[in-house]
């Protein structure tokens, strides 16, 4: 009758909520340095890309910060085995696309940043869906409660 109960994860599934996990961490040292960044390392820049970071509106500052969080408490989730991870990872997605959107769509970010602007930010929205789609799976598993 209940047996999904007992349904145990497999091994991947700690693996992979392990790497999630780290992956988020990552988002978000990158997250508290960008708003930690000194002038010094400011003025390393270009003139064009300190003025695309300083220009950087506080809305997509706080997208930034949204997608991170939620990444990282949807990684928790997901190693804690609750439901939950579902709605934070759904979030993060949608704060990760409100970024884009402020950077690809209204700053220009490939004009300024070049190619190697676009393949992080675009590993990001990928790895947020595939984060997204397995924790859907695994609750269809019934390992998530």
């Amino acid at each position: 009758m209940v047996d999904y109960l007992d349904n145990k994860p497999s091994t991947n599934f700690w693996i992979i909520g392990g790497a999630a996990l780290v992956w988020n961490l990552i988002g978000l040292v990158f997250y508290v340095g960008q708003v930690t960044m000194s002038p010094e390392a400011l003025a390393k820049m270009t003139e064009t890309q300190q003025e695309f970071f300083v220009s950087t509106p506080a809305w997509a500052t706080a997208a930034f910060a949204i997608a991170v969080n939620a990444g990282v408490l949807g990684s928790l989730f997901l190693l804690l085995r609750k439901s939950w991870a579902i709605p934070m990872f759904v979030l993060s997605l949608l704060a990760i696309i409100v970024q884009d959107v402020d950077a690809f769509l209204l700053r220009d970010a490939f004009g300024v940043l070049g190619v190697s602007g676009v393949i992080i930010p675009s590993m990001v929205f990928v790895i947020a869906i595939a984060l997204l789609l397995y924790a859907r799976a695994t609750k269809t598993k019934h390992w998530l409660s």
